[in-house]
């Protein structure tokens, strides 16, 4: 069977879809190759002028696309709250796609607006409350999608530590983020078996990029001054990884590919899931654990205050 490449999209025409840091690497290329299949797309970005920069860009490409931009900081719910109200009453059909594509990677510890370690807001808590506000459109559209975007780091840890969830009493940056990325997962896992028992037609999918060349590797060792490790991710980056229009396959994969069960986990195809087109990947155990990811469910329902309706 050929490799599924981007000519294998479907015809989006009528469709809706949100990706959340979307001016830049693989938000960029996903929304750009569903904007140019006819979908409408939201970038959901932080920086609102990067994101009509963007948009601008993508229309070069493809004129006539339909491209709009909404300010979103996932890692602030009351943006999060303000961004799915405001959405979601411009949008009365409802909302197809919704791609948690934004976030941060090994950072020095941070805090958001609400408090929490960012990474974990912005990796996981964010985008469970956003998915959770928006849940209503995406009930409203006929078999809509999530798709939320998670890493190999995930396989860095070998639990979620509800002990010290923030990293307030010991924090890694490698450790923290592994732990959001996990954290997609277990979402994944627990959002799949409710909207089963709920006989949603909404389906929750993952998907990985594999090591993909984009900004974050460098922005995070350059937040921490680490001086050789940005040299090396820079390397890497020109010699190892693939491109973002690669890396964004599994992504636009996760998305559109018909007949994909919930829970279902995207990557790159090689031995190591680090390159390569799109195909199902397997996970570690620890994101395949049924009660850790009831209980993160349930903890991130409390800590968030945003409540699903099952």
């Amino acid at each position: 069977m050929p490799p599924w490449t981007t000519a294998n999209l479907p015809n989006l025409t009528g469709r809706f879809a949100i990706v959340t840091g979307s001016n830049s690497g693989l938000g960029f290329e996903t929304a750009k190759q569903l904007a140019g299949s006819g979908a409408s797309v939201t970038l959901a970005v932080r920086d609102t002028v990067k994101g009509r920069q963007a948009a601008a860009e993508m229309g070069k490409g493809t004129p006539g696309i339909d491209v709009r931009v909404g300010q979103l900081d996932v890692s602030d719910l009351d943006s999060v709250r303000e961004f799915a109200r405001a959405w979601s009453s411009e949008h009365p059909g409802g909302l197809d796609l919704l791609i948690n594509n934004a976030g941060i990677m090994a950072t020095p510890r941070r805090e958001s607006a609400q408090g929490f370690e960012m990474q974990l807001a912005t990796n996981h808590l964010g985008h469970f409350a956003l998915t959770g506000l928006l849940f209503p459109a995406l009930v409203a559209a006929p078999n809509s999608r999530v798709v939320t975007v998670s890493s190999l780091a995930h396989r860095m840890v070998q639990g979620f530590n509800f002990d010290d969830p923030m990293g307030a009493k010991k924090y890694r940056a490698w450790s923290a983020y592994g732990q959001s990325k996990l954290a997609n997962l277990l979402f994944t896992t627990e959002f799949s078996r409710r909207l089963e028992l709920g006989d949603y037609s909404v389906g929750a999918v993952a998907a990985h990029p594999g090591f993909s060349a984009t900004n974050l590797q460098g922005a995070s060792s350059k937040m921490r001054g680490n001086k050789f490790e940005f040299r090396l991710t820079q390397l890497m980056n020109r010699v190892i990884a693939q491109s973002s229009e690669m890396g964004a396959l599994p992504i636009l994969f996760a998305a559109t590919a018909p007949g994909l069960k919930n829970d279902a986990y995207v990557g790159p195809a090689d031995k190591w899931q680090t390159r390569g087109y799109p195909v199902l990947v397997d996970r570690n155990d620890c994101a395949k654990d049924l009660l850790q990811a009831r209980r993160l469910w349930d903890w991130s329902e409390e800590i968030t205050g945003v409540t699903y309706p099952f």
